[in-house]
């Protein structure tokens, strides 16, 4: 016999579960924990796992407020609900660092309700006063007697019992699971091949299907003929979608060969003479005009008029691709009764509601099933590879898998947006600074995804890094530019950080050196009133040697970015610069302040990622136009960082208390800006266009 129970919170798909739960023994405390009769714990994970740990972390914080078993606390995948939609950014999805942050305090509430509940039951099955039992490893103990029972054995109690509207959370100082390094739950199954991504998912009388795409962006179809398609073996159907047309065959190289054999007419619309160069001029033309006031603190342009000294320049970050190394692909299966995809994707909410708008069913009747991700960057926050899959079955009438190629994927991006930041500042007669300027221009992410968020025409992801400097800095004043060349720009790992660190803490740099300082000691002096932003600056400072020397032509540089999804980051990096300009990152130091942390180990993991993802954009990355069309394709014109070029890296983790930060975009803003640094330590010389390049480096002054 079991029970259903619900914490003060409504489940569509409840009733349902209970009832046949009910059946087995089993029952469900709240909307994220089950117990089964053999005291079995299910906790239910509504964030999706790309490599960041989250299989690992979430449960985690469950099983410490609910003493559970750790080994024997099994996890599977949240269903569609609004439930499970996360408390920062509204939506059931995994970005923006929030599957931490935003639910850190709703895990903890969950697991102490159960926890709470099932020592009610088991006090009350002896008899005895509740103070005098505990939990530990999935049972509950009566202290004076030491009698045992396990949860099992108490579901059907318990869920009788009423709901604790504000359980007693534990003392951190009790944590058993919380803050202690943790062996991740996805790892064996990704070394011995048993995980399933979504590439890897096989359902019966499954088709595999390939889309031909216009090479501009917005251009349309004008005509197709598919005979040359359908003559290649293999090949089932050639169908018209919203993104081109689809190439449906028994097999991926089947539907590739028929796609490539398609003779397609496009009409490729007012962009088709778009190139990089004409964007670049562009924006350095937009940067002459007055933003939107992002932030304003004393009158900066009077500060910078009378200054006795005053700096500027321009810096600049090209198009960015997310390059996920599992190319974007989803499963879809539409009938007349309902739809299941089966997807790697970071937006479960917004993928069911992409789904129900094609197929026009109810949202009860598709269900999403989410698979492991190879990474994602914020590229599958995107429904676009959904829509694709759902729209080639429902014109076939069978289970479709659409696969992207490398090519697809680079050269149909939601790209990391260009931009420009011209930058200002002034140092008085004493060579502190007193005025500090960014007019930053760039297109705007939000205007598409979310335009009620865009408040006075600021696009705060935009500002974001720029707008919360948290320097000492008595006149500071940051514009934004919107400017919207046409290529379609998402979110990438660190948004607007990801640039606006290059820009700001490059430029202090330069600030520094114009004021004869250095630039670890201005920082510090900087930073009043910010010991959290201070703590992680002096941490990396010391770890890594800052002042001891280095051979000639090697160089140390620093970097701090703190507010960063509520997290706080500082680096060091150590470089070479060879006499051809090669540029080689030997050691980079990085120190966190990320609050409570869950597991050090995926800490550590998400800063070593993230720091390789940063050098990766600044020593590689650009995406680049010309007649419209995007010119890389693959990793030999979009190299990523590989081993042989990759770093040394530590890192070390502030102890905190603070409410939890997020660390999978906090790692990547300060890499760039610690690297450049660097590079003007060893050289003398100032870069200020990324990607780093020994030619930049030469033609540098």
């Amino acid at each position: 016999m079991g029970a259903g129970l619900v914490l003060g919170v409504r489940l569509s798909w409840l009733p349902r579960a209970a009832a046949a739960n009910a059946n087995l023994g089993v029952f469900a405390p709240n909307a994220w924990v089950r117990i089964a009769s053999d005291g079995t714990v299910t906790v239910v994970l509504a964030k999706s796992e790309m490599g960041q740990g989250v299989l690992t972390s979430l449960p985690l914080i469950v099983a410490e407020e609910l003493e559970a078993d750790w080994p024997a606390v099994r996890i599977e995948n949240a269903p569609v609900d609004p439930i499970y939609n996360d408390p920062i950014d509204g939506e059931q999805a995994t970005s923006g660092d929030t599957s931490t942050r935003g639910s850190f305090l709703p895990l903890r509430r969950a697991g102490a309700a159960a926890r709470e509940m099932l020592i009610g039951a088991a006090a009350a099955e002896w008899g005895v006063p509740s103070d005098e039992c505990h939990a530990e490893r999935s049972a509950v103990h009566h202290r004076p007697t030491g009698r045992t029972l396990g949860y099992g054995q108490l579901a059907e109690r318990a869920a009788k019992l009423p709901v604790p509207t504000a359980p007693r959370l534990k003392d951190p100082r009790d944590f058993k699971l919380i803050g202690k390094v943790v062996a991740r739950r996805d790892a064996p199954g990704k070394v011995n091949g048993s995980a399933v991504f979504g590439i890897d998912v096989k359902v019966p009388d499954l088709l595999v299907g390939a889309v031909a795409r216009c090479p501009v962006f917005g251009g349309t179809l004008a005509s197709v003929d598919p005979s040359g398609a359908m003559a290649v073996k293999g090949v089932r159907s050639v169908v018209r979608i919203d993104s081109g047309v689809a190439v449906v065959a028994d097999t991926f190289w089947a539907a590739r060969r028929g796609r490539d054999a398609l003779v397609i007419k496009w009409n490729e619309g007012p962009l088709a003479g778009l190139g990089s160069p004409a964007i670049a001029r562009s924006l350095r033309e937009a940067v002459r005009r007055p933003g939107v006031v992002a932030r304003s603190d004393g009158d900066a342009p009077r500060a910078l008029r009378s200054a006795a000294r005053r700096l500027e320049a321009v810096y600049e970050v090209p198009y960015l691709a997310h390059a996920t190394m599992e190319p974007m692909n989803c499963t879809a299966h539409v009938r007349a009764d309902g739809c299941d995809v089966w997807v790697p994707t970071q937006a479960q909410g917004p993928s069911r509601n992409a789904v129900v708008k094609v197929t026009g069913l109810p949202p009860e009747a598709v269900a999403i099933h989410t698979t492991l991700l190879g990474g994602g960057f914020g590229r599958r926050s995107e429904v676009d590879f959904v829509i694709d899959a759902v729209q080639a079955s429902k014109a076939v009438g069978a289970p479709v898998k659409v696969i992207w190629t490398r090519e697809d994927d680079m050269q149909h991006d939601f790209y990391r947006p260009v931009a420009l930041g011209r930058l200002a500042a002034g140092l008085d007669a004493r060579r502190r600074p007193v005025a500090w300027t960014q007019r930053l221009v760039g297109p705007s992410l939000l205007s598409r995804v979310a335009p009620q968020a865009i408040k006075d025409g600021v696009d705060f992801t935009s500002v974001m890094g720029a707008a919360s400097l948290p320097y000492a800095i008595p006149n500071l004043r940051v514009e934004y530019v919107r400017k919207e060349p046409g290529v379609p720009v998402g979110f990438l790992r660190s948004v607007g950080d990801s640039f606006n660190a290059f820009m700001t803490e490059c430029f202090l740099d330069e600030l520094a050196a114009a004021a004869g300082r250095d630039p670890y000691e201005l920082r510090r002096d900087l930073l009043v009133n910010k010991p959290r932003h201070l703590r992680v600056l002096e941490l990396a400072a010391r770890h890594a040697g800052w002042g001891r020397p280095l051979p000639k032509g090697s160089g140390r540089g620093i970097a701090l970015h703190g507010e960063s999804f509520d997290s706080y980051v500082a680096q060091v990096a150590e470089v070479t610069v060879a006499k051809d300009g090669q540029v080689r990152v030997h050691r980079v130091v990085c120190a966190i302040d990320c609050g409570i942390v869950v597991n050090p180990d995926t800490v550590r993991a998400q800063m070593e990622g993230g720091i390789v993802f940063g050098l990766t954009a600044a020593l590689h990355g650009a995406i680049t136009l010309d007649r419209g069309r995007v010119q890389q394709s693959n990793f030999h014109d979009y190299p990523m960082v590989r081993m042989p070029e990759a770093p040394a890296i530590e890192v070390h983790i502030a102890p905190s208390a603070e409410a939890p930060g997020g660390v999978g975009e906090a790692g990547v803003p300060a890499v760039t800006p610690a690297v450049v640094n660097a590079i003007f330590a060893a050289t003398g010389k100032r870069l200020r266009r990324l990607p780093i390049s020994a030619e930049a480096l030469r033609a540098s002054t």
